[in-house]
């Protein structure tokens, strides 16, 4: 980690708010699957997307479509590598840290389903285990209204 002093807080701020508008409004898919960030602090990237029809992959037993449950990790798992590298980072400005988006991908993505998806909103969060100079990992876990685990994810992200 940086030793550099802290962003100041009118800046991370306007961080906070540029990551949130990008991933709620910016990236088209996160807005059919209804994503809406609920956390942006380092160690608490959390986010939720309400159960509705388009999201429905088995209609005989209402169950969210396993794409949904991927795509939502996959996108928090790219959430909280901005976040870390914000924090690891320190001295640049909102726009700098957000300049590294462009440069991310994934290039490693496992999901492990573990119960059916049913609930009425589902709560995903992601953790980075590891946040190098050109790879990044994450853990990733996405649970129902109920606290119930459905899936949990790792990935790994090209960040350079």
């Amino acid at each position: 980690m940086s030793t550099s002093a802290p962003r100041p807080p009118h800046e991370q701020a306007r961080f906070e708010t540029a990551l949130i508008e990008l991933f709620e409004r910016k990236i088209a898919f996160n807005q059919v699957l209804g994503l809406k960030i609920l956390s942006v602090q380092p160690g608490d990237v959390r986010a939720r997307i309400d159960m509705k029809p388009e999201l429905i992959g088995s209609f005989t037993h209402g169950r969210l479509h396993g794409g949904v449950i991927s795509a939502t990790l996959d996108a928090m798992g790219g959430l909280a590598i901005m976040v870390a590298g914000a924090a690891k980072h320190p001295q640049d400005n909102a726009m700098q840290v957000m300049g590294r988006f462009v440069k991310m991908g994934t290039i490693d993505l496992r999901i492990d389903y573990l119960r059916q998806g049913i609930g009425k909103h589902f709560i995903a969060t992601a953790e980075v285990t590891r946040l190098g100079g050109r790879v990044a990992s994450t853990q990733m876990r996405f649970v129902n209204d109920e606290g119930q685990l459905i899936a949990t994810g790792a990935a790994a992200y090209i960040v350079a």
